[in-house]
């Protein structure tokens, strides 16, 4: 029978302390967990010791030496040597990983680690990050409400992906179990090609812009927001692709479909089957909320506010007076500068106390959904 330790997962090893190594450290201690780390990279490492969510070791093997979980959130084509090396040097842990495609990572630990260890390999990902890396803005938040996959394989031991899920559940993020190439379906239309999408429009821009100077001055909120992920780190994202090469093409194949009927109806000046498409995708994003228990219905207020200090701070303090709970929030700034507008999502059926709310604290609230 596994021991207390083994069974809560106290003692963790972080291999890879960039932005999500270091939040997961972050997140664990937190938790209550004492946590070691190693990076190849000892100035990343360096910056992770001291944001206090980890004890730098000089080596993999020295970090994941009492370990009872060993979580590898390395560059993705290190990934898998990385599982293999913890595997050996930590006879008793469970390893997991935080590579966002799993097929080739799991296809690579097969081949090289004795089967016996590969039973406590259950293979996972933190969907969490975001366009920014690096430990100095790693955050035990990174983690907060995530949804983290575990893909565990026909060889993974059941008992290690439940303590794992226990494990994940009890530092803030929600563990979520599926097959490995469902995973990668799946993540190549809602990650993937959010990526390749972003990078292609800012790409377009871009190029518009060589041509017509003052093409990005007009660019407002929508376009940046679209064109946010253009900024992520492109050696990590070419890595990521290209694992993934199958599935990101079958996700841009359908894109460009879709894409195509829409600018065919459009070219056709068919406003009922434009206003249609745009109606249902409408939809189906009012119903993308982060909390189940809101997905019955959102509504979203958009509000102006001085783009001053503690503007943001005064709106979220009238809504919170008022017993009005924000699900959602977005701030897109004026490219000319001095305001901002919020975009406020509250549960449908306070929609109209979020109204008066807002009202009453000296707001024009405007519904947009």
């Amino acid at each position: 029978m596994a021991s207390p330790d083994r069974m809560a997962l106290r003692r963790v090893a972080v291999i890879g302390t960039g932005l999500i190594g270091a939040s997961v450290a972050l997140a664990a201690r937190r938790a209550g967990a004492v946590v070691a780390g190693w990076d190849r990279d000892p100035e990343v490492l360096a910056t992770a010791g001291t944001g206090g969510g980890l004890t730098p070791a000089a080596s993999l093997d020295e970090a994941v030496e009492h370990a009872d979980l060993v979580v590898v959130a390395t560059p993705i084509g290190a990934v898998s040597a990385s599982v293999v090396a913890a595997l050996a040097s930590a006879p008793s842990a469970i390893v997991t990983d935080a590579a966002s495609v799993k097929t080739p990572v799991i296809d690579r630990v097969r081949a090289t680690a004795p089967t016996a260890d590969v039973s406590r390999f259950v293979p996972g990902h933190p969907m969490g990050g975001s366009e920014r890396s690096g430990p100095e803005h790693a955050s035990a938040s990174v983690v907060d409400g995530i949804v983290w996959v575990l893909t565990p394989t026909p060889e993974t031991d059941p008992g290690d992906t439940e303590r794992l899920r226990v494990w994940v559940e009890g530092i803030g993020a929600r563990p979520v179990v599926m097959a490995p190439d469902r995973h990668d379906r799946l993540v190549a239309v809602v990650s993937h090609l959010p990526q390749v999408a972003s990078t292609t429009l800012m790409g377009t821009a871009a190029d518009l812009e060589a041509g017509e100077a003052d093409a990005l001055l007009l660019a407002a909120g929508g376009f940046r927001d679209l064109t946010r992920l253009a900024a992520s780190q492109p050696g990590l994202w070419s890595e990521i692709l290209v694992a993934n090469r199958e599935q990101v093409a079958a996700a841009i194949d359908l894109f460009i479909r879709r894409l195509d009927a829409l600018r065919d109806l459009i070219a056709a000046g068919d406003a009922a089957a434009v206003d249609s498409t745009f109606d249902a995708a409408k939809r189906a994003r009012l119903g993308l909320s982060a909390k189940p228990t809101v997905r019955a219905g959102v509504a979203v207020w958009q509000v102006e506010i001085p783009d001053e200090p503690g503007a943001l701070a005064r709106i979220t303090a009238v809504l919170g007076e008022g017993g009005v709970n924000i699900e959602d929030l977005q701030i897109v700034h004026s490219p000319e500068g001095g305001r901002g507008t919020v975009h406020l999502t509250v549960a449908a059926d306070t929609a109209g106390s979020a109204a008066d709310v807002l009202s009453g604290g000296g707001y024009d609230p405007i519904r947009l959904a």
